[in-house]
């Protein structure tokens, strides 16, 4: 239960926060922040071939069949059994299926104009604010830390690894020049309070198994 309301907290505190930053991004009609424009003009004078191969390297990884496969490992890595594995992968699939249609209908909304064509150094597509790709990577690195979590003796350095791996996609995305730095930190706080909320939500399930004799017998 205390688990429970520290989760019912953190999420209400990351609501707080992305909706404030919602609204001073809808209320400017999508202009760049305080410090927007900063961490937009550094990467410009700083993108040596190597380097922004190495940040289109990087942004890939957030994007298409990858974050999805991930979410599936995922749930496989958490289940016990068989039929525990194939409930926990559809469960975390759903998760990031389902924030991702929340963030499509966030992004509709909002509206944001991205950072000027001419400065990009990668292709993107659609709407400015949330970072699609913050997003992704951060909600699949949630799903797997969940995982990695059962797990303890490889939770740690793992968790380590993909938090670094869902911070270096969103830094890349500012520094190809396809996104204001709000943009990528409204990604990281939505994936943030959408794992808090799909954490909430399965909670009751996840104390129901545990007490389940049955289930404790399988493992």
């Amino acid at each position: 239960m205390t688990s429970a309301r520290h989760t019912g907290t953190a999420a209400c505190v990351l609501l707080l926060l992305f909706v404030l930053l919602t609204v001073l991004v809808a209320v400017r009609h999508g202009a760049p922040l305080p410090g927007d424009r900063a961490l937009h003009r550094w990467p410009l004078d700083h993108r040596p071939p190597v380097a922004v191969a190495t940040a289109r390297a990087i942004t890939a990884t957030g994007t298409g069949a990858l974050p999805y496969a991930l979410a599936v490992v995922a749930g496989l890595i958490a289940g016990r059994d068989t039929k525990q594995r194939c409930y926990a992968a559809a469960g975390a699939l759903a998760v990031l299926l389902l924030g991702q249609a929340v963030r499509y209908g966030l992004m509709s909304a909002v509206a944001r104009p991205r950072p000027a064509v001419i400065d990009w150094a990668t292709t993107a597509s659609g709407h400015s604010f949330p970072s699609g790709h913050a997003t992704t990577s951060a909600l699949t690195a949630g799903l797997l830390l969940w995982a990695l979590a059962t797990r303890a003796s490889a939770a740690r350095t793992s968790a380590a690894l993909l938090l670094l791996w869902a911070a270096a996609v969103g830094l890349s995305r500012i520094y190809l020049g396809v996104h204001w730095a709000s943009d990528v930190l409204g990604g990281w706080l939505f994936a943030s309070l959408w794992l808090c909320l799909a954490a909430l939500a399965t909670a009751p399930l996840v104390r129901a198994r545990r007490a389940d004799p049955t289930s404790a017998s399988r493992t």
